[in-house]
């Protein structure tokens, strides 16, 4: 059985040599364009979805609200992704050395976003690629912060310092 990556890691596709994908960025936002009636109750979050091309050659890239899976809690149930407030990568060409990021918007239980486990299948090329699982969470005595504004990193324990120093080298 395959092992998920970390929020923050690579993943490398073996059927596109050359092209890696992440997921990183999680942390408690507010969207944008303001909340969802369907997100009614429940805590907003954001993450980044960013696809690299280290090749010669170019990838037309797809990637949209029915490709990603978020689940939260230690039961894995289903986060509410809101399509209106995310920025998808619909139909764009990545070239050598360049990169694409999609920025995302989802909800869950507050209770249960700890444990965040993030789903990804790109579209390259009109070929569909293999999933890939990324397994993360958000420090839950995290305050909200805007859309796009950093969290403030001074925490109290070691264990918040040493969670925001590893979230900020994985960013890196």
């Amino acid at each position: 059985m395959r092992e998920p990556n970390v929020v923050g890691d690579w993943q490398e596709y073996d059927e596109h040599a050359g092209l890696r994908v992440r997921v990183h960025g999680v942390e408690k936002a507010e969207p944008p364009r303001g909340r969802d009636d369907a997100a009614d109750g429940l805590a907003y979050f954001a993450f980044r979805v960013t696809v690299e091309n280290r090749t010669t050659e170019h990838f037309g890239i797809h990637l949209e609200d029915g490709q990603i899976d978020i689940r939260i809690g230690a039961d894995g149930e289903s986060a509410f992704l809101d399509w209106r407030n995310s920025q998808f990568i619909e139909g764009f060409d990545v070239y050598p050395l360049r990169r694409a990021t999609a920025v995302l918007f989802a909800a869950g239980a507050e209770a249960f976003l700890h444990r965040v486990d993030i789903q990804v299948q790109l579209k390259v090329d009109d070929e569909w690629t293999e999933r890939y699982l990324w397994a993360g969470g958000i420090d839950p005595y995290e305050t909200t912060v805007e859309a796009g504004a950093r969290p403030d990193t001074a925490r109290d324990s070691l264990a918040c310092q040493v969670s925001n120093f590893l979230r900020g080298e994985a960013e890196s």
